[in-house]
């Protein structure tokens, strides 16, 4: 029932049981307040994209960058990376070439799988986890586990275990599925570079080993002032 439906339906009865102007009036503003309590003002979040590979230096970086970025803006951002690499069918596990060998694969995927079955929380500090335990040991299953537990993420009933494989390696079906389907957007996108870092849509700046193409800066107050300025228009 519309507004002006609900006040002409009062009027209505009130006419037809008089119903005293006061006492309607008194309803009609109680009507009123409750219908503009309903309206909930749902904000719009600014979608950031980092195109990485999980085990470039470069991506782990813009990642870190990225994680002081969250504690200023976090509650503005919708947060995802998409990972670079190359569909390749004779690669018999993942289906994939990633740069830095096929540990790299598998860290995509369990991040990936990670992302798909765990709250952003958990998520993001998995991938930190990860980050932390140094390059060479992201995608390793040991890796995969400790860093599950790290992020309070339950390998065996969460479904990242399924996704990932049981035994951690970053090899289960529906994972190397999400890793071909993250690497097709990738190229949709154009991604070349890891790290390279999008928002609202936008290629704002990459890091190839060093800061390029980054006209509005490159620290994380200037990717905090992008981000507000982005959630601003689409709130507007």
């Amino acid at each position: 029932m519309t507004r002006m439906t609900a006040f002409t339906f009062l009027a209505f009865f009130a006419n037809v049981l008089l119903v005293p102007a006061t006492v309607l009036s008194f309803i009609q503003d109680a009507t009123q307040n409750v219908l503009s309590d309903a309206k909930v003002d749902v904000d719009i979040k600014v979608p950031v994209t980092l195109g990485v590979m999980s085990r470039c230096p470069d991506a782990l970086l813009c990642e870190n960058s990225m994680d002081a970025v969250l504690k200023k803006v976090g509650n503005k951002i919708d947060l995802k990376l998409v990972y670079i690499a190359k569909i390749n069918s004779s690669e018999p596990d993942f289906g994939a070439t990633c740069m830095h060998g096929p540990e790299e694969c598998a860290g995509n995927v369990q991040q990936l799988c990670a992302a798909k079955y765990s709250p952003f929380a958990n998520w993001w500090e998995f991938v930190q986890c990860n980050n932390y335990e140094g390059r060479n040991k992201i995608g390793l299953p040991d890796t995969a586990r400790k860093c599950a537990h790290t992020a309070q993420i339950d390998l065996e009933t969460s479904g990242v275990g399924e996704c990932a494989g049981l035994d951690a390696s970053g090899k289960g079906a529906e994972g190397v599925r999400l890793l071909h389907k993250s690497v097709a957007l990738g190229k949709t996108m154009g991604l070349e570079k890891s790290c390279t870092i999008y928002i609202n849509g936008e290629k704002v700046c990459v890091h190839d080993e060093t800061w390029k193409e980054c006209e509005n800066g490159h620290t994380v107050s200037d990717f905090t002032r992008q981000i507000n300025e982005a959630y601003d228009k689409l709130n507007a």
